[in-house]
């Protein structure tokens, strides 16, 4: 298991019912993206964010809330003075966004005019002007947050759209998850692991394998999308096979699977209104059928086993259950599986079953 892993886990006992949340945030850093939650105040966010900058030991971690009122200084650094003195209009970005490796912006959305172009930039293209300098910033993940959607028309869609990954978070529905909370259960010492190690598992995220049959589903999402008006652009298609690699390499695999691809219904919507149609599309497409078969077998080979326990059905009846469960174990023969010991072990089930009833009745 990966220091990732690890972590995932651990950071999923720490924070009751965000699962997908947490999945999300650690595959947006694997893959070098930016996420967006949104939600209540007081539903975890910042604290998630928080966790990133003490995981990972070595970086550089930023954090600010914004409003209408924030100014450039708050988010890049101050001008330098010495330098203004000779005509140059450089910020001292020390300790500010411009240098951070993670960052978290809460209402983000809040973003006036006088930031927002920087504040592109600098997500999309990981770079900052300094006195009219592009400068690379080390920016792997920022994480936006807002309590709310951004409205048609503020001249915000630039900004929603650079976030690959986006989230609703809501509070705590499980009453016992609650207590377990009120009462403090949730202490738990999370994993670390430093910056270079980091960077390592990403070069490896990036030569993670994707198969034919995942382009070729991407392909037939793209036009169930279209099919109900729904754009998602080319370039986040692209973009979105980072997730599909950095999901699979957080599940401990070198190859991308048909279940990676339900990660996209939180990337490839455009409106919040989408968001339904979008999984459903995903979800159809997403579904591997030999897993859908395999498990409708083994409900039904379940229920017949039962049957083979009831001592009071008759033995002619019991043959006729026999006869089924004979023909359901050549057809899961055909079944192919990722991990096809699930197959094997459904198999000898159904043998042992089936010997242990009817071994002098019939050969099986």
């Amino acid at each position: 298991m990966n220091k990732m892993k690890d972590i995932q886990n651990a950071m999923t006992k720490k924070y009751y019912e965000r699962e997908k949340e947490i999945e999300g945030l650690l595959v947006a850093l694997l893959a070098k993206q930016h996420i967006l939650f949104i939600g209540d105040p007081g539903t975890g966010k910042s604290m998630l964010s928080a966790e990133l900058g003490k995981i990972i030991q070595g970086s550089n971690y930023f954090q600010w809330l914004l409003s209408q009122f924030t100014t450039p200084e708050e988010l890049f650094g101050v001008l330098s003075l010495k330098e203004l003195e000779q005509g140059i209009y450089k910020r001292n970005t020390t300790g500010k966004l411009p240098e951070s490796h993670f960052a978290f912006l809460d209402e983000i959305f809040k973003a006036n005019s006088a930031i927002l172009n920087a504040l592109l930039t600098l997500i999309n293209e990981r770079l900052f002007y300094n006195n009219g300098s592009p400068v690379q910033t080390p920016l792997f993940t920022l994480v936006g947050s807002s309590n709310e959607y951004p409205e048609e028309g503020e001249g915000l869609e630039a900004l929603f759209d650079r976030f690959l990954l986006r989230y609703e978070v809501d509070y705590i529905k499980d009453e016992s998850a609650f207590i377990k909370l009120l009462k403090g259960q949730n202490q738990v010492q999370l994993p670390t692991m430093t910056l270079t190690e980091l960077v390592m598992s990403q070069l490896e995220v990036e030569q993670v394998t994707i198969p034919d049959n995942i382009y070729q589903t991407l392909a037939d999402i793209r036009q169930d999308l279209k099919d109900e008006g729904i754009r998602p652009s080319d370039r986040r298609f692209v973009q979105s096979l980072s997730l599909l690699r950095a999901k699979a390499y957080l599940e401990g695999r070198q190859n991308v699977i048909l279940s990676d691809v339900e990660i996209l219904k939180h990337s490839l919507w455009v409106r919040p209104e989408q968001k339904e149609d979008v999984t459903a599309i995903i979800r159809d497409n997403a579904v591997d059928h030999n897993v859908l078969k395999y498990e409708e077998r083994l409900k039904e080979v379940q229920e017949l086993a039962n049957l083979l326990k009831d001592t009071e059905r008759k033995v002619d009846d019991q043959m006729e259950v026999i006869n089924k469960l004979k023909a359901i174990k050549e057809e899961v023969k055909d079944i192919h599986l990722e991990d096809q010991s699930k197959i094997d072990s459904l198999i000898d089930f159904i043998n042992n079953e089936v010997t242990g009833y009817a071994s002098a009745i019939i050969d099986f």
